[in-house]
């Protein structure tokens, strides 16, 4: 199901969607707010906070630069600050497509800025439009450069592969490469074979009182990707595009049932705000810093970023933020 978000003041939210919308910046912050126990964001101290932003697609021309930069100073003034940053994929436009210089400059100017505004520390995820010359023919690549595909991304988040996990304050982390090259031409939200015994292995060596927390860049469940394109309904049937969520879902679906300490899955790509609760399961997809690619109100979820708390008790709070940002200027 997609249970409401009873934190929300719809007229102040409506109100910030739509002078994001209209290219205005915000006086304040409006924000939408969802717990797992059923209630908004109460007054007790988390053991982690998050602050996820997803999708920033940043390349040098428009607003993007200016974006980034407003949302990670709206990140690094809150009180209290967060304890990390999860960035979500997509960091860049895209590098699928493009050539080798084009990719230089939008990865040059992503380091450029994360050096001058940030201070956090940051984990990383890998999206579909970081992967260097995927679509061979529009970006002259030919599969045999020693930064193609995913090793650009990879040296520059300074990370050995996609995947991995760590243990911080008392909870599992566990981080999902979700995109793999499909023909030279495109890519596909589906794990590779080894991917998927070392996710098992991992998830059968955590304790069950330990809650997981799994963090994606495309979604594994989600309703968001019924909403991306307008004309999905063909013959009777829904058709939804392979590219929008795993492809394995029913595979890692049947996986985390037998894992009842998996809490929460983070994830971002289709730029939309979209809490699914699935076998006890939250799938909370955390729009985008971009929103609609730095032209405003993607569908009904405006540029924003996530506050993630997470709590002992294997709870948690998403709260999400909508951070000053001028889209006429």
């Amino acid at each position: 199901m997609t249970p409401t978000h009873p934190d929300l003041d719809r007229r102040s939210f409506l109100k910030g969607a739509g002078a994001l919308a209209a290219g205005g910046a915000l006086a304040s912050c409006a924000t939408l707010s969802a717990s797992s126990a059923g209630g908004g964001a109460v007054a007790r101290k988390p053991v982690l906070t998050i602050a996820h932003l997803t999708d920033i697609h940043l390349r040098p021309e428009g607003k993007g630069p200016d974006g980034l930069r407003a949302c990670l100073r709206h990140v690094h003034a809150r009180d209290p600050l967060p304890d990390v940053i999860f960035q979500g994929g997509d960091c860049i436009m895209s590098a699928l497509g493009a050539t080798e210089e084009r990719t230089r400059a939008q990865f040059d100017l992503w380091q450029r800025i994360l050096a001058e505004e940030c201070r956090l520390p940051i984990r990383h995820a890998i999206g579909n439009h970081d992967c260097w010359g995927w679509q061979r023919s529009r970006a002259g690549t030919t599969g045999n450069e020693p930064l193609y595909g995913k090793r650009w991304v990879l040296d520059i988040h300074g990370m050995d592969r996609g995947y991995y996990s760590f243990d911080q304050a008392g909870w599992h982390f566990v981080v999902i490469d979700s995109v793999r090259e499909r023909g030279g031409e495109a890519y596909q939200p589906l794990l590779e074979e080894d991917q998927f015994a070392w996710l098992a292995n991992d998830l059968a060596a955590v304790p069950p009182e330990t809650p997981i927390l799994i963090f994606s860049h495309v979604p594994i469940i989600g309703v968001g990707a019924l909403f991306f394109y307008e004309n999905i309904v063909e013959n009777y049937q829904f058709r939804v595009a392979g590219a929008l969520m795993h492809q394995d879902m029913h595979r890692l679906k049947d996986l985390f049932f037998q894992h009842k300490n998996i809490k929460v899955c983070l994830s971002g790509h289709v730029h939309l705000l979209d809490r699914t609760e699935y076998n006890g399961i939250v799938y909370q997809c955390n729009g985008s810093v971009s929103g609609s690619w730095w032209h405003g109100t993607h569908k009904e979820t405006p540029p924003g970023y996530a506050i993630v708390r997470l709590y002992a008790d294997g709870t948690f709070d998403n709260e999400y933020v909508l951070y000053p940002w001028d889209a006429t200027t």
